[in-house]
């Protein structure tokens, strides 16, 4: 990192897994990406003092901290990062972006609506510099994708199908986490996976018009929580609460561009452990992803002769790929934590050239307004339509 023209120092508030996630991102951005801007790891905070300093020394932070608030006002602090559950991101963002920091932030942004736009316009009132954590933008195969739409390879688009599967709840009797409870988290799979397909759709294919959309928890209760870890999961006692999230949910999209969608998020999916998929269909082809295969593209190019049409395989390794040409030589893979490197690196560079990041709290904003479109469809049982 020597020679850089500045370095900023952050602080993460939250230290379990999207705070382990963050950490390695910011430990390895400069040893990846040639970057004019530094970061330091100044700050970790978290409610328990032993615990927060178990993981600063195990993450490489240099200080600790109980009180976010006390974090914000220190004047050394330029980035505030906000990887706590979804019942704190409106505060605390909101009072990072009052106190001038650079604020960075998990997805959903908030909780509701109403939370999302008091982020976005204290962001925005501030003037201050904001990403959102969606990292799978940032990952080589969409990234190309991203690039072949913009190039013309697909011609017209006309759909996307995206689904998100995951099984780690699918157990009636795995506990009540968090992520379970409405006061905590916002919603369920719609908000915890749902919104990151959204994000997708959003980003590769354009803005929704309208959305139709149905909800479901299988699970009505479980037992409480006993001992927490940090890779989703948690210790049972013999105590049971209610479940007041959905466990899946899915619904059809129009898109401004006329673009039809489906859109599928389940934690219940038994056998699909972290299964992000989407297909895109358009006039002149066709590209699938899947993240459990992340960098590997499927395209089917229907300009080639019939007798060779099919789907081929891209490895997206190449140093000329997206991203690809910072880590290592061609064929040689990058994982889902590369994705937060890539997302941390991209943010960076946007600060350093004065440039909104992508994806920003406009972003966050914006596919908010689809998490709560769908589940007024789901209460309405109609279409809801999202332009203004």
């Amino acid at each position: 990192m020597a020679g850089m023209a500045r370095t900023l120092n952050v602080a993460l508030i939250g230290y379990q897994f999207m705070g382990k996630a963050h950490s390695n991102a910011y430990r390895q951005v400069g040893r990846f990406f040639d970057l004019p801007i530094g970061v330091r790891m100044h700050t970790l905070c978290g409610r328990t003092e032993p615990a927060v300093s178990e993981a600063a020394k195990k993450y490489g932070w240099e200080n600790v901290a109980t009180d976010w608030r006390r974090v914000i006002e220190n004047p050394e602090i330029d980035i505030v990062d906000v990887s706590t559950p979804g019942d704190s991101h409106c505060e605390i963002a909101c009072a990072a972006a009052e106190a001038g920091k650079i604020v960075f932030c998990e997805k959903p942004i908030g909780n509701t609506l109403a939370e999302a736009e008091r982020m976005l316009r204290a962001v925005e009132q501030a003037g201050v510099a904001n990403a959102v954590f969606h990292n799978y933008r940032k990952a080589p195969a969409v990234a190309l994708v991203k690039k072949m739409i913009a190039e013309g390879r697909l011609g017209t688009l006309y759909h996307i199908r995206a689904t998100y599967l995951q099984d780690w709840i699918a157990d009636p009797s795995f506990p009540l986490v968090w992520r379970l409870q409405k006061d905590r988290a916002g919603s369920g799979a719609l908000g915890d996976i749902g919104a990151h397909i959204i994000d997708l759709g959003r980003h590769l294919v354009g803005e929704f018009a309208e959305v139709c959309g149905a909800m479901h928890t299988f699970v009505q209760r479980r037992p409480l929580v006993g001992a927490v870890d940090d890779r989703l999961g948690a210790s049972a006692s013999t105590e049971t609460g209610e479940v007041t999230v959905d466990d899946a949910a899915m619904f059809l999209a129009r898109f401004q561009n006329g673009v039809l969608g489906t859109f599928e998020a389940s934690r219940f999916a038994v056998g699909r452990k972290n299964y992000n998929r989407f297909e895109i269909n358009g006039s002149k082809g066709s590209v699938v992803f899947n993240l459990e295969r992340m960098n590997e593209l499927e395209f089917y190019d229907a300009s080639e002769p019939g007798q060779t049409h099919g789907f081929r395989l891209i490895q997206v390794t190449e140093g000329d790929h997206p991203y690809a040409g910072n880590y290592w030589p061609v064929g040689h893979i990058i994982g889902y934590e590369h994705t937060f490197v890539n997302l941390v690196a991209d943010a960076l560079l946007s600060i350093d050239r004065g440039v909104p990041c992508s994806p920003d709290f406009r972003d966050g904003y914006e596919n908010q307004r689809v998490l709560d479109a769908v589940e007024r469809s789901h209460a309405t049982r109609g279409w809801i339509p999202l332009t203004s």
